[in-house]
């Protein structure tokens, strides 16, 4: 091989392992520009005991927050919100519950994803406890109540008077998969 052959060798393999490189770097450069500049809060977890504690409740201040139940076209559940709207004191814990009921003859797991409108205001929107954090089984016909918990972060700007936090339920094909094999290794040979 030639020297220059050898030189654009060499430069063909610093560009590829930049792109590499790059590659890895996008995933922490997207969760920075959501969170800073698009404000747009990405992890979904709990928020931590001491913080929700350290808030200091606002009752100067009521806040709107409203609630959407949806699911997939092709998840055969029936899932509600039982209250639309709730009015809280940013800063204190509210619960709010919901129902969801599987109207299908075969058991399936579900998960929530939920949202928060307007986006900047996740940013302010912290769950202590959430059925989306979890997978939920349904078996068939089964229905379930399950909470939410939440506090609105007092920093919330004062233009927002109003969220929305949406949840929409979604099939777990994987897990509902493997609970039906499952299933079937667990029945009684006839």
């Amino acid at each position: 091989m030639s020297a220059a052959n050898r030189i654009w060798q060499k430069k063909g393999w610093l560009i590829a392992g930049g792109f590499f490189a790059f590659g890895f770097a996008l995933v922490p450069l997207y969760n920075i520009a959501c969170e800073h500049v698009l404000g747009i809060k990405l992890e979904q977890g709990a928020v931590d005991a001491d913080a929700a504690a350290a808030m200091v409740v606002d009752e100067s201040r009521l806040v709107t927050v409203q609630f959407i139940a949806n699911t997939k076209s092709k998840l055969p559940w029936v899932f509600n919100a039982e209250k639309v709207s709730m009015q809280v004191h940013p800063g204190e814990l509210a619960e709010a519950w919901f129902d969801a009921t599987n109207v299908s003859e075969r058991d399936i797991v579900g998960n929530a994803v939920p949202s928060v409108a307007p986006n900047s205001a996740s940013l302010y929107f912290n769950k202590t406890e959430c059925f989306c954090f979890t997978e939920q089984l349904l078996k068939a016909g089964e229905t379930k109540r399950m909470p939410v918990r939440f506090i609105v972060d007092p920093r919330l700007p004062k233009d927002i008077s109003t969220l929305t936090l949406a949840y929409t339920f979604l099939e777990n094909d994987i897990a509902t998969k493997k609970l039906a094999e499952s299933n079937q290794a667990a029945a009684p040979a006839s």
